[in-house]
């Protein structure tokens, strides 16, 4: 490939990813491959300047402002930074700076992974704030950027016009506890801080912002000429006094050994932070020298980005120990000899799911490489396979859970496998919220906090000791809890009534929803009548197919299930449906209806059987009592005939009704 296609290509490819990553806040490639394919086209555009183009992703800030929020442009570009990779690259950039102000004063600060916003103050009082967008234009998120409490909404003191720069972030740990609550309400995870950060602050509705608690550092003051300033650190320190928080961290050096020192400081301790950083900023610190250096059109000449490479380091996999999450999914994990990794000590590293052990083929003895996903999360990317020992066998996830013992589903079409157990404790919470949610049991009081009492105090270690509970236990565990117990106990008792229907759906079956569980409520009649069914009378119902019918089979006959069964029948609840069926005129009788039919839909056919008290199939069989044909009917019309079962034309079908209603209301 020539360079100018291999230029175009790459800007097309940067192009798509700066999509992904700022408007989109769905990155598909690592920091690190993103900025190495910059410093290739870098590279080729230095080498080739014929093919220089201004509208390059090199010469553009990446993001754009969309068309969800308002567009404001900025009274001050907010410029991005040059990345460097290398101290020697770094030196380079020292040479450039004294080489045109001579010596300088550097300020060292964390390199913050967040978004990048403006914040705008007439009178003290904070009236705009503003995403980067493309360094000259963003979009105006004002409403959400108030919700975040570290920012001052009035300033005491203040100038009269004041532009503040800074970077929302989210912290780890409360990045930390938004994924526990996503994976509790089977939504799907937050990828990283930096875009749950990004994708908060782009919300329309800022209470959802408001929720996910996003926190700022504030690093620059746009409009700094107009202010009696002399240097970054006063700016800061300004800063400051005025109420915005900085980074914890920004000493000065004039010696670049210093500064190479502080940067590797900040990087061996990074996993001790709070927050995320992706490298450490140098910058000059007086504005005289700033302001001689000037900017290019994208970058400032007097500030350079070192971006800490993803360390990758060997060491020996121990063993694989399987976590169970409150879901139910079973997540291998990897034993590990210690290795320090990105300033702390890793001993775990996540394996995934089963899918990522088979591509990579991980097996105990080997020797991995392990990275830190995001600088976060522990991870093996690849295998040593010169080191294995001869030994090592292809690793088998368990085929029952660790913690409770109950088989596992494990489904080949998807790579997650899940425990089975109606009590399983490791998913305790989830099931209690979902057994106890409106459109299942319908308990009041059994929200996430109360539940979670409950289970630390030992009170319910499965859905039947919800019925146990007396308002005197409940008494203990808080402030003015006397009105929440009283509720609860009554809400718990009034649940015992509910349909057959809810109860299916509170279960937690896998495949049978609120609708499967009306559809089983209504055939049945009773839950015992659906607990002796075989499978195959289940496939005959509509709507009921194979999955669900070994799903139910395979709960059942869990040891778990027929204890919570029990204790809950010990305690009163419901286990019948109600009679939804207007008559009985089709008692006893199971109709397939197959083909184009014209008088009626399928489904209007199917609802009338059921609403005549008869059985809706779908699947013919020997207990079929009548096979309704239309056009085309297939291979269920050659099954009826195989088994001698009567075929009714749809008028027919309509003529039986009608005269077995007649001969009812005769003999009335």
């Amino acid at each position: 490939m020539d360079a100018g296609k291999q230029i175009a290509a790459l800007r097309e490819k940067l192009r798509y990813h700066n999509e992904k990553y700022y408007d989109q806040d769905a990155p598909e490639i690592s920091d690190y491959e993103y900025d190495m394919l910059q410093r290739e086209l870098r590279a080729l555009e230095a080498a080739h300047p014929e093919y220089v183009d201004a509208d390059s992703p090199t010469q553009r800030v990446g993001g754009t402002a969309s068309g969800r929020f308002a567009k404001v442009t900025h009274a001050y570009p907010l410029e991005s930074l040059q990345d460097v990779f290398s101290f020697d690259e770094l030196s380079e950039f020292y040479d450039r700076v004294e080489g045109a102000v001579g010596q300088a004063e550097y300020v060292v600060e964390y390199k913050i992974d967040g978004l990048s916003v403006a914040l705008e103050y007439v009178d003290g009082v904070f009236v705009r704030g503003a995403t980067r967008g493309d360094g000259q234009v963003g979009e105006d998120v004002t409403a959400n950027l108030k919700t975040v409490r570290d920012i001052p909404r009035k300033l005491k003191n203040a100038p009269p016009h004041l532009i503040v720069r800074g970077e929302v972030y989210m912290k780890k740990s409360v990045f930390d506890a938004l994924n526990r609550e996503l994976e509790l309400h089977e939504k799907p995870l937050l990828a990283n801080p930096r875009n749950a950060a990004a994708g908060s602050l782009r919300q329309k509705d800022s209470g959802v912002t408001r929720q996910r608690k996003l926190s700022i550092f504030c690093f620059n003051i746009q409009n700094s000429d107009e202010l009696p300033l002399a240097s970054h650190t006063e700016s800061l320190d300004y800063l400051k006094r005025l109420g915005f928080p900085v980074s914890p961290r920004y000493p000065v050096y004039t010696d670049p050994e210093d500064v190479r020192s502080e940067i590797e400081s900040m990087g061996e301790t990074r996993g001790e932070l709070d927050f995320d950083i992706d490298g450490a900023v140098v910058k000059v610190n007086a504005f005289v020298q700033r302001e001689t250096l000037g900017s290019t059109a994208k970058f400032p000449r007097w500030a350079a980005a070192y971006k800490y490479p993803p360390e990758v380091k060997q060491t020996l996999l121990k063993d694989i120990i399987i976590s169970v999450g409150r879901t139910g999914v079973l997540t291998p994990n990897a034993v590990l000899e210690p290795v320090r990794l990105a300033g702390t000590t890793v001993s775990r590293a996540t394996l995934h799911n089963r899918d990522f052990i088979r591509q990579l083929d991980v097996r105990v003895g080997d020797t991995v490489s392990v990275r830190k996903a995001g600088e976060i999360i522990p991870e093996i990317v690849g295998v040593d396979t010169d080191k294995r020992p001869a030994d090592a066998q292809p690793y088998e996830m368990p085929r029952f859970c660790p913690v409770c013992g109950a088989p596992v589903f494990d489904d080949e079409e998807e790579a997650a496998i899940r425990c089975t157990g109606a009590s399983c404790p490791a998913q305790l919470l989830r099931n209690l919220m979902h057994f106890a949610s409106r459109d299942a049991m319908d308990i009041d009081g059994c929200g996430e906090g109360n539940l979670q009492k409950l289970i630390d105090a030992g009170l319910v270690r499965s859905a039947a000791d919800l019925y146990d509970l007396t308002v005197e236990q409940l008494l203990p565990l808080g402030k003015k809890v006397d009105t929440w117990a009283n509720n609860l106990i009554s809400g718990i008792e009034a649940s015992k009534t509910r349909d057959l229907s809810r109860l299916l759906f509170a279960f937690g079956i896998r495949h049978v929803g609120q609708k499967a569980g009306k559809v089983l409520s209504d055939h049945f009649g009773s839950l015992d009548a659906l607990l002796a069914a075989p499978v195959e009378e289940m496939t005959e119902i509509r709507d009921i197919g194979q999955a669900t019918a070994e799903s139910i089979a395979a709960w059942r006959e869990l040891d778990q299930s027929k204890e919570l069964i029990e204790k809950l029948r010990v305690h009163g609840v419901n286990f019948t449906g109600e009679k939804t069926a207007k008559s009985d005129l089709l008692a006893g009788k199971t109709i397939v209806a197959t083909g184009s039919l014209t008088l009626y839909t399928r489904k209007e056919i199917n609802d009338l059987i059921e609403a005549l008290g008869g059985k809706a199939a779908g699947s013919v069989s020997k207990k079929t009592s009548y096979v309704v044909a239309g056009e085309n009917a297939g291979s269920k019309l050659q099954k009826a005939a195989e088994l001698g079962i009567p075929v009714l034309t749809e008028q027919e079908f309509k003529q039986m009704i009608e005269n077995e209603n007649t001969t009812q209301q005769e003999e009335l």
